[in-house]
């Protein structure tokens, strides 16, 4: 009997369909039932060739050698999971395989894990599309029951496939030719590139920034207070003695209320989320990084199935959706979300005005919850806190408006002008879904004059000065990026790009990046020790600053992405052919390498130590890595590195913080912020003492492995010759 093969992007993934399908029999690397064989990839199993595999002499990183401009671009399997690749092969050439349903992530990246294991495993047979945006058991059936042509998808592979071969040219010829030129690990992309600008040229606004001093004058009334305006409405004077004039002719007068304005306003509900958006909100409310927020959500997704696809970037749901959200909000009717969606329900029909926009929904729709009933004792605590951050908006966005009325107060006091404003409010709408401290990022508010609550006054009426004060301030630099206003910058980049169409295209398209992959390109700034953490804020490093320096003018600005993604789309659509776009993207390789090759600038490596390589003798350097401090060779073909302290997950006994692991050998100590000190064998006692056998001490090495930043690990050593020695 001839079977279908499904194939998805992941064995958790994989695994779940499998048991919609009813197929139970379990293979190396597959489960089998009667009618589907499910199998699945590792994320990609096939990739772009390296350069040596065009030809031996790329082997060596020379700029004589470049630009690399191969004719066909090679695919070649990953080393590291040629197992599964082989695996899938096996099955697609299985006399009994009639044909294939392609059920990797539903997005342009998904479409190419598949399309690329086909080409390589040479795959002929008919092949089919499942198109969904959960993880659902209904979800899964319905796709299967309403499965889309492969050749419908045809066209955003092709555009996929030329994202990654321009990506390629320019990111592989550049970054070559980068470090034969300077003798530096440096690296450039047309993303990584522009977004590390943004910092940097952030960080040199904020140098360059002199602080200027002003003054205000404040009037205390009875019940409230007033600010001293100008004629402009400025509240601020760069006069000082002009403000203490002020101050001292009102101070136990009598002013005149001139007017009284109370205007009804509202403030409509903030729109369901994309991934960009809770990533924002994860950084700014749990300081989660976005690679962190990322991956919780592919757990709450594909493990848990309570939430829709994470890698969106609609904020919107289309018209088909409407009549699954009373089962969306039955599913969310648990615990402090209850009486909010029991509410809801009462109160139908459902206010989607919101939330409901054909336009703005392209491949998939909003963060929102799935019909699955959540058991909240199952998740972790960063589940829990996503969850409710998508379940609060989720709600919310069903709401109506936050209605207030606005009082506006201004006062005539020997002739000079004073205001005072306060809020009163109608119905908290959306809010009542938050709490009452709730605020978006866009809302007005005049940091010189406090909302406050105002007595009923009217116009006419006569008010004494029981005091008056001159305050002072000073003018403050803009702010350094967290990665919460980073994504914001990543995602409207148009402010920083001069042409106005170009500027449209990087609104009308994801910005900087996709909600997919910024986190990594976030990820990637930190572990080539361009950017680091001081607390929430990113600063550029020396490396980085010079970086951006020295690229190619066109790789600073995101014109270049405006211009990719605007011809990427076409592709798309049809309406281009990737042939064409990868011939001059070739063009384009080869300018930028020329750019590179006749630059006059210098590179200088800041953070160079006394301290020699063992291997090449030259002087180390010292970076800051995502873990830890670490030793790196400056000569990018010896490669040495040596971690001088490391971050770990041992906790401290006193404050039960992380600890710092600093040393080598014998002498490796743990230290903690709160001043404890331990050994690390007075550290393996303790552990031993306290139950933790060999099972333990190697989780614990596989979770150090996993985090650290380098091969050289020398906790793990230490540990492993523990276990060889028990």
């Amino acid at each position: 009997m001839a079977k279908t093969l499904v194939l998805a992007e992941k064995p958790s993934v994989g695994r779940e369909i499998a048991r919609v399908l009813g197929c139970k029999q379990n293979g190396n690397g597959y489960i089998e039932g009667s009618k589907y064989v499910v199998t699945w990839g590792l994320g990609h199993l096939v990739t772009l060739a390296d350069p040596e595999v065009y030809d031996k002499r790329y082997q060596h990183w020379e700029m004589e050698y470049l630009p690399m401009l191969p004719e066909h671009h090679k695919l070649v399997v990953i080393k590291e999971t040629s197992g599964q690749f082989k695996t899938v092969q096996n099955l697609m050439k299985r006399s009994d395989i009639s044909d294939l349903v392609i059920a990797t992530d539903a997005g342009r990246e998904g479409e190419l894990v598949a399309r690329w294991i086909m080409i390589k495993a040479g795959w002929k047979k008919p092949a089919k599309r499942l198109w969904i945006s959960s993880q659902t058991d209904r979800a899964i059936k319905d796709g299967f029951a309403n499965l889309k042509p492969a050749s419908d998808y045809d066209a955003l592979f092709r555009a996929a496939q030329a994202r990654s071969q321009a990506d390629w040219l320019v990111g592989l010829n550049v970054t070559r030719a980068l470090t034969c030129k300077f003798n530096a690990q440096l690296s450039a992309g047309r993303v990584q590139t522009p977004t590390l600008a943004l910092i940097v040229s952030r960080e040199e606004e904020i140098k360059r920034f002199v602080p200027k001093p002003y003054w205000g004058v404040s009037a205390k009334l009875d019940g409230f207070n007033a600010t001293w305006r100008d004629s402009t409405n400025s509240a601020r004077t760069f006069d000082e003695q002009k403000a203490e004039a002020i101050a001292a002719k009102i101070n136990g007068k009598t002013g005149t209320l001139t007017a009284v304005v109370k205007t009804k306003k509202q403030t409509p509900p903030p729109a369901a989320y994309d991934l960009t958006e809770l990533q924002r909100d994860a950084n700014k409310k749990f300081a989660y990084s976005a690679k962190e927020t990322l991956s919780i959500m592919q757990s709450l997704y594909e493990k848990h199935k309570l939430l829709t696809y994470p890698r969106t970037d609609s904020r919107y749901i289309s018209d088909d959706v409407v009549a699954t959200l009373p089962e969306r909000i039955r599913s969310v009717m648990v615990d402090e979300y209850k009486p909010l969606a029991q509410k809801l329900l009462k109160n139908r029909p459902l206010q989607t005005k919101y939330i409901v926009n054909n336009a703005k929904v392209s491949d998939h729709h909003a963060i929102i919850p799935t019909e699955e009933q959540p058991e909240l004792w199952r998740l972790t605590g960063p589940e829990r806190n996503i969850y409710d951050l998508v379940v609060r908006r989720f709600l919310a966005v069903l709401m109506p408006p936050f209605e207030y009325e606005e009082v506006k107060l201004t006062l005539n006091i020997e002739g000079e002008t004073f205001s005072a404003r306060g809020k009163a409010i109608k119905n908290q709408g959306w809010k009542e879904a938050y709490n009452m401290s709730f605020t978006l990022d866009d809302e007005d508010v005049d940091e010189d004059e406090q909302e406050q609550l105002l007595p009923d006054l009217r116009k006419g009426d006569k008010m004494k000065v029981l005091s008056s004060k001159v305050t002072k301030g000073a003018t403050a630099p803009p702010k350094r990026y967290t990665e919460a206003t980073l994504l914001s910058a990543m995602e409207h980049p148009g402010s920083k790009v001069s042409d106005k169409a170009l500027s449209k295209i990087l609104e009308q398209t994801s910005g900087l990046g996709t909600p997919a992959t910024r986190a990594d390109i976030i990820e990637k700034l930190f572990s080539t020790f361009y950017i680091e953490r001081r607390g929430k804020e990113l600063v550029p490093t020396q490396k980085g600053i010079q970086l951006v320096n020295i690229v190619p003018d066109d790789l600073r600005s995101p014109e270049l992405t405006a211009l990719w993604e605007d011809r990427l789309a076409k592709i798309a659509k049809n309406q281009e052919k990737d042939s064409r776009f990868i011939s001059e993207m070739k063009e384009y390789a080869s300018k930028l390498v020329t750019q590179v090759k006749v630059s006059e600038a210098k590179y200088i490596h800041h953070n160079q130590t006394k301290e020699k390589c063992p291997d090449c003798g030259k002087f180390l350097l010292k970076v800051k890595g995502k873990r830890g401090e670490m030793l790196v060779c400056q000569d990018r073909e010896c490669g040495y590195r040596k971690s001088l302290s490391q971050t770990t997950n041992a906790r401290c006994p006193n404050c039960h913080k992380k600890m710092e692991l600093r040393g080598e050998g014998d002498k490796q100590t743990f230290h903690c912020v709160c001043g404890y000190r331990e050994k690390l064998s007075a550290f393996k006692e303790r552990k031993s003492s306290q139950g933790a056998g060999k099972a333990d001490v190697r989780r614990y090495m596989a979770q150090q492995e996993k985090k650290n930043d380098g091969p050289s690990n020398p906790m793990a050593a230490q540990l492993a010759k523990w276990l060889e020695n028990n």
